[in-house]
């Protein structure tokens, strides 16, 4: 009797538990440096997110090694629900370009996926580069001199340009910045003669601070119908990048499940779509078990890739 007695009272508690998360703070890393287009939206999410938890949910930035500096925090954080990330496209190539420590599959659980970026290449509005073709002219006049600013090694933009240029068989100066903001800088300011990156653009071409010459998705932009796809100027590349939330591998399912419920209800929210659509983003969501299968078929598509490019580890 007393054995039976006890099992409805542990079972009491173990809700009781679970009811009590969080009871502190979330931390959400975000692997780029503070005032990029992903990083605001990121900040909009979580002060939505906190109010559905009861919790703040705080930001810290962890900017560099192309993004994927939130994997070594995850890989050794407390399964607790307390440490989360963003998970961004390049943890899914890096296992194969270098020698990591840390699986974004094995050692992650996934939360919720969340949307995905526009890619595009810009330049200084005011210089005499209009159209990609007038990339590679200059490519083509000034061997090893063209300058083009993505957000890091072995990111997609990095990628694409590499498959841009060995395609022409032509020769440019890479240089990686650890965020948006001031990559989009060095581009308006003509310190670099080109910049590819994410749609943390969009603000400054909107104001004419750039010029967009290509997008890299499927189809036009409906905020830039003017601007060409690669697709249409001869070159079969999409390049998308979708993104969601994770925690360290073993997360409680019931734990998960409170996460998820709040940052779904945050992606919604009229506030965070807003901030969206200033960089020509939308909702992209999946929940955890469908956003766990797109990761391992990321990180599958990755390594073909990288074999494709001739990036993997003692490739050429």
């Amino acid at each position: 009797m007393a054995a039976s007695g006890l099992a409805p009272a542990l079972a009491t508690l173990r809700v009781s538990a679970q009811e009590k998360f969080p009871t502190r703070p979330v931390t959400l890393w975000v692997p780029w440096p503070a005032g990029g287009g992903t990083d605001l939206t990121m900040r909009v999410l979580a002060e939505v997110a906190g109010r559905h938890l009861g919790q703040r949910v705080i930001i810290e930035n962890r900017g560099g090694a192309g993004g994927t500096l939130v994997m070594p925090v995850l890989s050794q954080a407390a399964a607790d629900g307390y440490t989360i990330a963003q998970m961004p496209q390049p943890v899914f190539r890096a296992p194969y370009i270098h020698k990591v420590t840390w699986d974004p599959v094995r050692d992650t659980t996934p939360i919720i996926q969340l949307t995905g970026v526009t890619f595009g290449m810009v330049t200084n509005p005011n210089g005499k580069l209009r159209t990609l073709d007038d990339v590679f002219a200059l490519a083509a006049t000034r061997p090893n001199a063209l300058t083009v600013a993505t957000n890091g090694v072995g990111t997609t933009p990095h990628l694409v340009m590499d498959e841009l240029m060995r395609r022409k068989g032509l020769t440019y100066v890479h240089v990686p910045y650890k965020g948006v903001a001031d990559q989009m800088v060095g581009v308006a300011s003509g310190q670099v003669d080109v910049g590819i990156n994410a749609s943390g653009f969009a603000p400054h071409v909107d104001a004419e601070r750039l010029r967009l010459m290509a997008i890299f998705s499927e189809q036009r932009s409906k905020r830039w119908p003017h601007v060409p796809t690669l697709k249409e100027l001869g070159f079969d590349i999409v390049a998308t990048s979708p993104y969601g939330l994770a925690g360290p591998r073993g997360v409680p399912a019931e734990v998960t499940q409170v996460l998820h419920d709040a940052f779904k209800l945050a992606l919604f929210d009229p506030m965070h779509v807003s901030e969206l659509n200033k960089y020509d983003q939308i909702p992209d969501y999946l929940d955890s078990k469908a956003y766990g299968r797109a990761m391992k078929e990321a990180l599958a598509t990755e390594r073909i890739n990288v074999d494709r490019l001739g990036l993997a580890r003692g490739g050429t």
